[in-house]
């Protein structure tokens, strides 16, 4: 069933694809456009959910697509940022494996009934990925302005450190989050799961 609700959660994955080809492209405008369309991604995120209660086109379709929407963003904006050195691989492995998984646990309840909405940790754990997607945006964009190419060698790698640890707590906090989110939802809906396996 195709209303406003649905569309606006398609719309974030056509986002994440554009978010993809820009951050591919040198410069700082490529970095503006891609925070312009991950901050508009972010926004039909609240949205989708705003039209679906407020013209009740809350569907079992939503349900579903709306956190696959959210994973397809996150992984996406994750992704490249460890094709650029930004993020550690093995912590995108484990937010991959964690989001995949529950991905088709979910799927695999929808061929039994059930249909697994988002719970509050999710939606905090989310949230919180979404806002450390633009911080590192933040960071690559000033290393794109260049604003710190007249200081000292010293001082320049004093920031540059500063931004890669700032990066390494937040994406600790993100992958403890991602983790601890996706085995309270096991945990929560641990009769769902034995009856997947029956």
């Amino acid at each position: 069933m195709m209303n406003i609700a649905n569309l606006l959660t398609f719309s974030r994955i056509f986002l994440a694809v554009v978010f993809f080809i820009l951050m591919q492209l040198s410069g700082i405008w490529p970095v503006i456009l891609a925070g312009f369309f991950f901050v508009i991604a972010t926004l039909t995120d609240y949205y989708d959910g705003y039209f679906a209660k407020k013209y009740n086109q809350t569907s079992d379709f939503g349900k579903i697509m709306d956190p696959i929407a959210d994973k397809f963003l996150i992984l996406t904006a994750f992704f490249v940022f460890v094709k650029m050195g930004l993020v550690m691989g093995w912590m995108f492995v484990l937010i991959f494996l964690r989001e995949t998984i529950l991905t088709g646990y979910r799927l695999a309840a929808v061929t039994k009934g059930h249909i697994l909405a988002a719970e509050k940790a999710g939606k905090l754990k989310t949230a919180f990925q979404m806002a450390t997607v633009l911080v590192i945006l933040l960071f690559v964009f000033l290393k794109r302005l260049d604003l710190f190419a007249p200081w000292d060698a010293t001082s320049l790698q004093t920031f540059l450190d500063f931004g890669n640890m700032t990066i390494l707590v937040l994406m600790t906090v993100v992958l403890g989050l991602t983790l601890y989110s996706g085995a309270l939802y096991l945990w929560n809906n641990r009769g769902v799961f034995f009856q997947i396996k029956t």
